[in-house]
Order: structure tokens, then C-alpha cells, then sequence
């Protein structure tokens, strides 16, 4: 499988960010790519809740999730939408990080709401509360990308391994991690961490990323890590997108992944015990 990781440094203007994606969309299509995966909040990077219920959308309306729909119907790929930010139809008012699988004739394949929230305290000036503002997804998501069992994870999802795990011993094999990953802590978790998860279930991790400072009409400006990552079975990392937006192609060998876990079966393993 070739796949296409998309690096991004998205405004907080959804409708200007739409032609960025699609370029670089085309440009991974153009290079060969079966599948295409584009960061966390593809649509809208914003710390302004109030800019957010200006310019954010419901899912029946949202123009980039449209956009891209016809785009991956146009290129004929599978295309991961890392995630959009969405209006909720319901009665918490709070938005939705949700990440879409797009089939090659345009179709939502599976959709997958951020479970775990990123409030934490990094340091005096950088605090995150995504609780305040998006609703936590409650269902992990297992789907197919060409045949190929997948799991669905966004960003701070990835510091909770029992959810990889989960997902990979209800089958799957490739496992996406869509980021916004924060400057602070990048440099001394990102990598490790899919690393670590990519060991620990013997998938493939494909990690694309937002990167540096995002232009923003309203708020507090943001920064994000970048590092787009594809990392394999053993935990190797096959390719690095660096800190600037652009496409970084890789080739997956699937067999690797029942190659590894018949050499270390740590998912056959493990044992129920009592706990502390």
C-alpha cells in the first residue's frame, strides 16, 4: 500500500484552508498514493470557541468535508480526514473533533469522534481545555481501508494504550493518529509514543500532522509540533515529515505485520490478573 501523509499548518478560516488541503491532496494522488491522510482539525485550527460557532459547520454542511468527499471520488483513493471540527445537531452544544474515512467513490466509510479530551496544563502561558469546547466521542472505531482492518484514533488519544491495544486485538492492523500535537511536548513524546504503540500492538502507525504557527482572524495564535510519522510494525520509523506542510510518501509491506506478531505475540499473551 502507498500512502500520502498530508502536513498541514491550517488558519482558523475554514473556507481558505480547503484549497490547501485539496493541493496537497492531488500531489500525494500524483506520487502514486492509495491513501491519503490529512491531520487533526484539517478544517480549522482555533483556540476562540466563540470564532469556532462563527465559522464551524454541522456535518451535513460542513464544505470540507464536501470538498474532499468529491476529491477522493475524483482521484479514486481512500482518504483519511484526519478530523473537522463540527457543530453538534444535538442537545450538548459543544463541537465534535470527528475524523472521517472517505471511500474512492466518495462515500463516509466510518467516522470517529475524539474520545479522550486534552486538558492539561503545559505551562503558565499554554493551557488546553478541548473538554470546554468538544464533546467526547464514546465508541472505538474499527473499520476497513482496502480491505485492510483499521483503527481510528486522534492525537491525545495516543497516550492511552489500552485503546490501541483494544483496537488491535479486535483485528487491526494499521492504526491512524491524527495530530495537533503540541510544540511543548513533541520533542520529548511525540515519536516515542508512536513508537511505543506501533511495539506494543504490532500495527502500523500513520501519524499526519499540523505544523508550526497558524494564522488565526480571532483569538490567541497556536503553534503545533509537525513531525508527520509512519511507523511500522517493529517500531521503525519509515518516514518523517518534517516541520514544514507538504506530502511525505511511504510503502507499506502488510506482511510485516504478521511477521512481527508471530515473533513477539505479546496480543496472544496476555493474562487477566488480579489488580492493585
Amino acid at each position: 500500500m502507498r500512502v500520502g501523509l498530508v502536513q498541514l499548518t491550517s488558519s482558523d478560516d475554514p473556507q481558505a484552508n480547503i484549497s490547501v488541503v485539496q493541493d496537497f491532496v492531488a500531489e500525494a494522488a500524483k506520487q502514486g498514493a492509495d491513501f491519503v491522510l490529512t491531520p487533526e482539525v484539517t478544517n480549522c485550527v482555533s483556540n476562540s470557541r466563540r470564532h469556532q460557532e462563527t465559522v464551524l459547520c454541522s456535518e451535513s454542511e460542513d464544505p470540507t468535508l464536501a470538498a474532499l468527499r468529491t476529491q477522493a471520488a475524483k482521484l479514486g483513493i481512500w482518504l483519511l480526514i484526519g478530523s473537522l471540527g463540527l457543530k453538534s445537531d444535538g442537545d450538548d452544544p459543544r463541537f465534535f473533533n470527528r475524523s472521517f474515512l472517505i471511500a474512492p467513490d466518495g462515500e463516509i466509510s466510518a467516522r470517529y469522534d475524539k474520545i479522550h479530551m486534552f486538558d492539561v496544563d503545559l505551562s503558565e502561558t499554554e493551557t488546553y481545555r478541548e473538554s470546554d469546547g468538544y464533546q467526547p466521542g464514546k465508541k472505538a472505531v474499527l473499520t476497513k481501508v482496502a480491505g485492510i482492518p483499521l483503527g481510528m484514533t486522534v492525537c491525545y488519544d495516543l497516550r492511552f494504550p489500552y485503546l490501541f491495544r483494544g483496537l488491535a486485538k479486535s483485528g487491526a492492523r494499521i492504526m491512524t493518529v491524527p495530530a495537533a500535537f503540541s510544540p511543548e511536548t513533541g520533542p520529548a513524546h511525540w515519536e516515542v509514543l508512536l513508537r511505543a504503540r506501533a511495539i506494543e500492538t504490532g500495527s502500523f502507525i500513520l501519524a499526519p500532522a499540523q505544523c508550526g504557527s497558524h494564522a488565526v482572524l480571532k483569538g490567541r495564535p497556536r503553534n503545533t509540533y509537525g513531525h508527520s510519522l509512519a511507523i511500522d510494525p517493529w517500531g521503525n520509523v519509515l518516514a518523517d515529515g518534517g516541520v514544514a506542510p507538504g506530502v511525505t510518501m511511504v510503502d507499506l509491506r502488510l506482511e510485516d505485520v504478521d511477521d512481527v506478531r508471530r515473533r513477539l505475540p505479546s496480543l496472544a499473551n496476555e493474562r487477566d490478573y488480579q489488580k492493585a
